[in-house]
């Protein structure tokens, strides 16, 4: 990451902008504080991404696109045994006999 002052930046920005594009990421400072950085934007690839508002909300952080596009039927991935509920129910009373 490229540290570079407000008045570095104003005098070349076109050069920090090339970077940016180029993937850098430039940390802007005033008086040696970090107030901001540059960098180039994400590229989403989805639908909605044409609607102003869902755009801006991806660009804060406030949504996440989902990596399936809408309308996509779902299949549920299970890493584990369905086990019918009646057998998990008789399970658990015959570890609780002991309590009664």
């Amino acid at each position: 990451m490229k540290t570079v002052g407000i008045k570095e930046l104003k005098n070349k920005l076109s050069e920090y902008i090339r970077l940016a594009k180029a993937g850098e990421v430039i940390a802007i400072t005033d008086r040696g504080q970090v107030v901001a950085e540059l960098r180039a934007p994400k590229h989403v690839d989805h639908p909605l991404m044409d609607d102003p508002w869902f755009a801006e909300q991806v660009r804060l952080g406030h949504i996440t696109p989902s990596k399936v596009p809408p309308g996509t039927p779902l299949e549920l991935k299970r890493d584990y045994p369905l086990v019918p509920l009646e057998e998990i129910l008789r399970d658990l009373d015959e570890s609780r006999e002991d309590r009664f």
